[in-house]
C-alpha cells in the first residue's frame, strides 16, 4: 500500500458549548480538577482513551454534543469554567505582590512534560520543566518558556517476548494538539530562520501553547520552506548523532531567541530580562543575545556583561559523562558561518566553552562550560548536587576552595495539584478544608486513620486494577492472548514498592535482583507479602540499560514471583500519576552521589509514601529518620560489586526487618497505626518543601531578582556600566600579575591566645596599576589541623590603612584589621586578594586571587 497521509480533523463545537473549546486549549486542565470533571462527563470512555480533551471532543459523536449544548446545566458549568479560567489568567496572585522583580522570564528547555497529551519529554528533566511552568503559572509569574516541537516526541516502549526493549515513533499531528500557531498579522506563519553552512538555511515555524497564565513556544522544523534533510531536525527528542544533537540545539538557543523577540512583537509579551537556561543543550540563546547587542554597538565584551548578567544557568547532571559535547572541527563548520551569529566569531564562541578550561581535552566543546561562561548566575537541583558540582567545576575557578566556586543549589519541587491523586486531594478537602495537600493540618483530629487508611488502599486498589490491565496488555501485543495469571497480578492488600526511572545504569535498577532467592523469600513471605512495580524506559541506544530491564522482565517472568513483581512498559505522565500514589514505599537506589535529585520520590512522599532511599539527591537533605528509611552507602567498599552487595544486604535487610513489619502491624481495626503515623509525617513535613511552587518561589527570590537588578544596572543609559565593567575586567585581567601579597604582620596575641583576644593584621599588598578600591583584601580564617588546610572557614575585610608606608619603601599598599578568636583550638590564616566590583555576583567569578605564601 502506499503511503497514507494523515491529519487531524478537529470537531464542529456547538456555539453553545464554544466555552469547551477555549477550556481544552489551555493546559491548565491538565493539572484542574474541575475542568477534567467537565471533560469526563461528556464521555468517560473517551477520556479514559487519552486524558485529552481535544481528542475527547473529536472522538465524541456529534449527536453527543448536541445533546450537551441543549442541556443548560452542563452549558452553565462550562461557560463558569471558562470564566474561572480567565480570571485565573487575569487576577493577581504572589508574583503581583512583590516588588524589584522582573516584568518577565524566558525559560528555556529542551523538554516540557506538561501533559500526556502533549508528549514532549523523556524524563525527569522535561517532568520538572512542566511542572515549574505550572507552578509559575499559579504564582503569577510572568514567564516564557521555550523549547522544541518534537513530531515524534520520545519514544513509545513495548517489550518483545524476550525482554528486550523496543521502540516506536508515532508522528504527532500538531493541529490535534493544544497548541496554535504564532501569526503574523497578516495570518501568516511566523517563521524564524538560521544560517546553515554550505549556503544553506534553517526554517522553523512556532507553535504556541498556553500553560495556564504561561506561554510556552515550541520551534518545529517541519514546513515545506526547508529542504527534506532539514525537516528532520525536530523530528524526535534526544535523537540522531552529533551535528544533528547541534543543529537541534542551535534552534533551540538561537532560532529559540528569536522565537522569542517574534512572539514579545506579535502577543504584545513584556520583554524579558531574565533568562533560564535549564541545562546546557539551550546554551547558545546567549550567543545569539550577544550578536544583537553587537548590532546595537556593544563590542563583544560589552555584550558578554549584559548577557551574563541576566543569565541564570541550572545544571542537572552529576557527572561530566552527561553534559552535551561537540568536536571543535564541527562547531568550527557551524560558526564560521558569519551569517548565523553576525558580529561573533567562531574563535570568541570557543573561547566561552572549549573543555581545556576544565582540564580536559582542547577539541571539544562544553555546553556546561558554555552554559556557566554565559551565566553570572547558576545553581545545581540538590544541596548534595550543589557540592557536587561545585567539585566538578572547580577548575573554572583556579585558585579557590571547592565550597567557594560560585554554583548554588535549588533544591527541585514537583507540581502537587498535577502529582497528588484526587482520592487524597478529596479527603483533603472534605475532612480538612482544602484540597490544597501542602497546607493542610494531617495531624489534625479531624482526620481519623480509619478515613486515612481507606484512601490509601483506595490509590493502591488503582494501581493494582492500571497494572493488571498494562500487563494484559502488553502480552496481547506481543502473544495476540493474555495468560491467566495476568488476571491475578498483584494484590490490592499488599504492601507494594515502586520503582520507576530512566535504564541508565548508575541508576540499578537491577540492584535488587543481588540476591534473587532472598528477594523471592521476602516478596512471597506468608505473613507479610511484598509486592513491586517496576517502570522506566532506557535510551534507545543504551545496551547496558536494555539488558537492565531484559534482566528485571526475565525475572518478573517466574512463576513463583510473577504475581508479586511486575514491569509496566511505556512508563509516561499517565501512568505515574496512578503509580506514584499506589505505593507504599518509593525505592531509588543509584550510586551515591549520581542522582541530582531524584523528583520520583517527591511525587510518591507527596500522596504519603514513604521513601525507601540511597542519601542521594532530595533524600540526602530531607531524609530525617522518621520519613522513610536511608539505605546505608558502602562507598569505602573496594570494587563495584561488593559495593553492590552490602547495599543490597541492607535493603533486604529494610524491608525484611522494618519495613515489612511495620506495614502488617494492626490495631483491632485492621488499620496500621504506627505506620500511618509516618504518613501522617511525611504528609504534614514533605509536602510544603517538596512542592515546585517552594522551588519556583525560591529561584525568584535567590536568582531571578538578584539576576534582574544586575541585568537593569549593566543595561541603565545605553548599557553604560556594561561598557565600563568590560574595561575593568579587561584592565583587572592585564593587571593581575603584578598583584601579590608582599607581607603580613600580626601582633596583640599573648604567648598563649586565649578565646576572646584579638590578633591584629597589617597586610602589604602591591597593585600594579590598580588602586585599593579595584580590590577586597581578606583575611581567611578557621580551624588548621594541618597542612594548609582550613575548615570552619570564615572571612573578614582588612581596610586601607592609607598612611602606612610600604614594606621597605616599596609601592605596596598597606591593608589592616583584626580578628578576634572566638573559638578555642587550632588556628589558622591566610590573606588574599580578590577584584571588587559592585556589578560581580561572587567574589571568585573572574576565577583570580593572589594568596600569601
Amino acid at each position: 500500500m502506499k503511503a497514507i497521509r494523515r491529519f487531524t480533523v478537529r470537531a464542529v463545537i456547538p456555539e453553545a458549548l464554544s466555552a469547551l473549546e477555549e477550556l481544552a486549549l489551555n493546559l491548565r486542565w491538565s493539572w484542574h480538577r474541575p475542568t477534567q470533571r467537565l471533560f469526563r462527563a461528556i464521555s468517560e470512555e473517551a477520556w479514559q482513551a487519552g486524558h485529552d480533551p481535544i481528542q475527547l471532543l473529536g472522538a465524541v459523536e456529534p449527536a453527543r454534543l448536541d445533546e450537551l449544548a441543549r442541556d443548560q446545566g452542563f452549558v452553565n458549568w462550562a461557560n463558569e469554567l471558562r470564566d474561572d479560567l480567565r480570571r485565573y489568567i487575569a487576577e493577581p496572585r504572589w508574583y503581583q505582590g512583590l516588588e524589584g522583580a522582573p516584568e518577565s522570564v524566558a525559560y528555556f528547555s529542551a523538554e516540557f512534560g506538561v501533559a500526556a497529551a502533549l508528549p514532549q519529554y523523556s524524563g525527569g528533566l522535561g517532568i520538572l520543566a512542566g511542572d515549574h511552568l505550572k507552578s509559575a503559572s499559579d504564582l503569577g509569574i510572568p514567564l516564557i518558556g521555550v523549547g522544541l516541537f518534537y513530531r515524534s516526541g520520545y519514544f513509545k516502549q513495548s517489550i518483545s517476548a524476550d525482554g528486550w526493549q523496543q521502540e516506536s515513533y508515532p508522528v504527532l499531528d500538531p493541529d490535534g494538539l493544544p497548541l496554535s500557531v504564532l501569526r503574523q498579522p497578516d495570518g501568516m506563519a511566523a517563521r524564524v530562520s538560521l544560517a546553515l553552512p554550505d549556503n544553506r538555511v534553517l526554517y522553523a515555524r512556532v507553535w504556541v501553547a498556553d500553560v495556564g497564565r504561561v506561554k510556552l513556544l515550541m520551534l518545529d522544523t517541519n514546513i515545506r520552506q526547508n529542504d527534506e534533510d532539514l525537516r528532520s531536525v525536530t523530528d524526535r527528542l534526544y535523537g540522531g548523532g552529533g551535528e544533528h544533537r547541534l543543529l537541534q540545539e542551535l534552534l533551540l538557543g538561537i532560532g529559540g531567541v528569536r522565537a522569542l523577540d517574534l512572539a514579545v512583537e506579535l502577543l504584545g509579551l513584556k520583554r524579558p530580562t531574565v533568562f533560564h537556561t535549564n541545562e546546557g543543550h539551550s546554551g547558545f540563546q546567549g550567543l545569539e543575545r550577544i550578536s544583537n547587542l553587537i548590532g546595537d554597538g556593544l563590542s563583544f565584551d560589552e555584550a558578554l556583561q549584559v548577557v551574563r548578567a541576566g543569565t541564570v544557568f541550572t545544571t542537572h547532571t552529576p557527572v561530566p559523562a552527561g553534559i552535551d559535547r561537540f568536536e571543535v572541527p564541527l562547531m568550527q563548520r557551524y560558526f564560521s558561518t558569519a551569517e548565523l551569529l553576525p558580529g561573533v566569531s567562531f574563535e570568541q564562541v570557543l573561547g566561552l566553552g572549549v573543555e581545556s578550561q576544565m582540564g580536559g581535552p582542547g577539541n571539544v566543546f562544553n555546553m556546561a562550560v558554555l552554559g556557566l561562561r554565559l551565566g553570572q548566575h547558576a545553581n545545581g537541583v540538590a544541596k548534595l548536587h550543589g557540592a557536587v558540582s561545585r567539585e566538578m567545576f572547580s577548575p573554572l575557578w583556579p585558585g579557590f576552595d571547592v565550597a567557594e566556586v560560585p554554583i548554588t543549589s535549588v533544591t527541585n519541587g514537583v507540581h502537587a495539584p498535577t502529582w497528588v491523586d484526587t482520592t487524597l486531594a478529596a479527603l483533603a478537602e472534605e475532612v480538612l478544608g482544602s484540597a490544597d495537600t501542602t497546607r493542610v493540618d494531617w495531624n489534625s483530629e479531624a482526620l481519623t486513620n480509619a478515613q486515612l487508611w481507606a484512601a490509601r488502599n483506595e490509590m493502591r486498589a488503582a494501581l493494582v486494577a492500571d497494572a493488571r490491565r498494562r500487563v494484559r496488555a502488553a502480552h496481547e501485543t506481543t502473544g495476540g492472548i493474555a495468560p491467566a495469571w495476568t488476571e491475578r497480578v498483584l494484590e490490592p492488600s499488599t504492601l507494594t514498592i515502586g520503582f520507576a526511572r530512566r535504564g541508565a545504569t548508575y541508576k540499578r535498577l537491577t540492584l535488587m535482583l543481588h540476591d534473587k532467592e532472598r528477594l523471592k523469600s521476602i516478596l512471597v513471605n506468608p505473613e507479610r507479602p511484598v509486592q513491586i512495580v517496576i517502570a522506566g524506559k532506557a535510551h534507545p541506544a543504551d545496551d547496558d540499560g536494555k539488558r537492565l530491564i531484559q534482566e528485571i522482565y526475565d525475572f518478573a517472568d517466574t512463576p513463583e514471583v510473577r504475581d508479586h513483581i511486575v514491569f509496566l512498559p511505556n512508563y509516561d505522565i499517565t501512568m505515574a500519576q496512578t503509580l506514584y500514589p499506589g505505593t507504599d514505599v518509593w525505592l531509588n537506589n543509584p550510586l551515591r552521589p549520581m542522582e541530582a535529585c531524584g523528583t520520583s520520590g517527591m511525587k510518591a512522599a507527596l500522596n504519603g509514601s514513604l521513601n525507601l532511599s540511597i542519601l542521594d539527591g532530595w533524600w540526602d537533605e530531607y531524609f530525617d529518620g522518621e520519613n522513610g528509611w536511608a539505605i546505608p552507602s558502602a562507598d569505602a567498599a573496594g570494587d563495584a560489586g561488593e559495593r553492590d552487595a552490602l547495599e543490597a544486604n541492607a535493603l533486604y535487610d529494610l524491608i525484611e526487618h522494618q519495613i515489612a513489619p511495620l506495614f502488617y502491624e494492626r490495631d483491632a481495626d485492621d488499620v496500621p497505626a504506627q505506620w500511618l503515623t509516618r504518613v501522617r509525617y511525611v504528609l504534614s513535613t514533605l509536602s510544603p518543601q517538596l512542592s515546585a511552587d517552594r522551588m519556583v518561589q525560591q529561584y525568584v527570590t535567590e536568582l531571578y531578582s538578584p539576576a534582574h537588578k544586575l541585568a537593569v544596572k549593566v543595561e541603565a543609559d545605553s548599557w553604560a556600566a556594561a561598557r565600563s565593567l568590560a574595561a575593568w575586567k579587561a584592565r583587572i585581567a592585564a593587571e593581575w600579575p603584578r598583584v601579590s601579597v608582599a607581607h603580613v604582620e600580626s601582633g596583640g596575641l599573648d604567648s598563649v591566645p586565649q578565646v576572646g583576644d584579638e590578633l591584629h593584621l597589617r597586610a602589604h599588598v602591591t597593585l600594579g596599576a590598580l588602586t585599593p578600591e579595584d580590590v577586597r583584601v581578606e583575611v581567611v580564617y578557621g580551624h588548621s589541623e594541618s597542612g594548609d588546610e582550613l575548615s570552619a572557614v570564615r572571612a573578614s575585610d582588612l581596610d586601607v590603612e592609607p598612611d602606612a608606608a610600604g614594606l621597605d619603601g616599596a609601592q605596596a599598599t598597606v591593608f589592616g584589621g583584626t580578628v578576634k578568636l572566638d573559638r578555642a583550638g587550632s588556628f589558622g590564616y591566610t590573606v588574599r586578594v580578590l577584584p571588587r566590583n559592585e556589578l560581580l555576583a561572587s567574589p571568585a567569578e573572574l576565577g583570580l586571587v593572589a594568596s600569601a605564601h
